[in-house]
């Protein structure tokens, strides 16, 4: 779990279970926000639904708002929270194959899991052409090692890069967050449809 300031000690077995809560309630919440449905998600990319924007910009407010304000409270160690070590080839590649996936398929990794656990048949082939993926990839790694470890600098925090306290990085993704679902409500509005959840 998080690097939290314990009362007490925590046992490994508790760990996994608290672990185990959090992504069962993660799941339930992804599917009751309506990401089961890849319809829904695909409505991100074409403007006419951006509750993928609003849920997730919005989980990452709170997210960033938490760590902050516990730091500030001595409840949290920031300097022991794990950071990414950043590779900047593979960020761009991964992140054009995940997006050019989410796009064709609807569906990212985590909500592909939650519509294949209700019994959506699209979101288990989904889950299918990623494994054969993962599998690809590892049987033939030793061809992209260099590249997965190309241009390597390191663990990045935005608020470090451009120089600036966490505070105030955070008011700043709150105000690009306003801004992003005003944009947001305005390409709803542009390109609206009829309600999906009726051809589900």
């Amino acid at each position: 779990m998080g690097p939290i300031i314990p009362l007490f000690e925590i046992s490994e077995e508790i760990n996994l279970l608290i672990a185990f809560l959090i992504g069962l309630g993660f799941g339930i919440a992804l599917e009751q926000a309506g990401f089961s449905s890849s319809r829904k998600l695909a409505g991100m990319f074409y403007g006419y639904d951006t509750t993928v924007l609003k849920v997730f910009f919005t989980a990452s407010i709170v997210a960033m708002l938490g760590l902050v304000f516990l730091n500030d409270l001595g409840m949290i160690d920031m300097s022991i929270v794990y950071v990414n070590d950043y590779y900047i080839a593979s960020a761009i590649i991964g992140g054009v194959i995940m997006g050019g996936g989410f796009i064709i398929g609807g569906f990212c990794p985590g909500t592909s899991v939650c519509a294949a656990a209700i019994g959506k048949i699209d979101a288990m082939y989904f889950v299918g052409g990623s494994l054969i993926g993962i599998l690809i990839f590892g049987q033939t790694y030793p061809l992209w090692e260099k590249l997965h470890f190309a241009q390597h600098i390191g663990p990045v925090k935005l608020s470090d890069t451009l120089g600036v306290k966490d505070g105030l990085l955070g008011l700043i993704v709150i105000i690009a967050a306003l801004l992003m679902f005003w944009i947001g409500e305005m390409a709803e509005k542009r390109f609206k449809r009829e309600d999906i959840s009726k051809e589900l």
